[in-house]
């Protein structure tokens, strides 16, 4: 069964805004230009799938420095709640069981 990818979701630019523009150079690996006009187009996606590890810590990164950033399952497009266990008690709507969902069933090692 192939696993689900989990994208981060820059939703607000915050309130400091030149410590958030280089967060998504880092996050990204853009220039700061090109993160400047990212940042100034929230809500939007800044990462590809990723790793739900991979993506927790972009959207920490994000928060660290000001931004608004959220975590969103491929599979069933909820956002993730952040060190939540579950992360999401809803049931999954991709076409996967519920039970392989991440964003409802993390795995042990979180």
């Amino acid at each position: 069964m192939e696993e689900p990818g989990f994208r981060v979701l820059l939703r607000e630019a915050g309130d400091r805004k030149m410590e958030a523009v280089r967060a998504v150079r880092t996050v990204t690996g853009l220039s700061l230009w090109n993160s400047k006009l990212l940042l100034d187009s929230a809500p939007v996606v800044v990462t590809g799938p990723n790793w739900l590890e991979v993506a927790d810590e972009a959207a920490r990164l994000l928060e660290d420095a000001g931004a608004r950033a959220a975590v969103l399952c491929d599979w069933c497009d909820r956002t993730i709640t952040r060190g939540a266990d579950p992360m999401d008690p809803a049931p999954c709507k991709g076409p996967w069981p519920a039970e392989a969902c991440r964003a409802s069933c993390p795995p042990a090692s979180l």
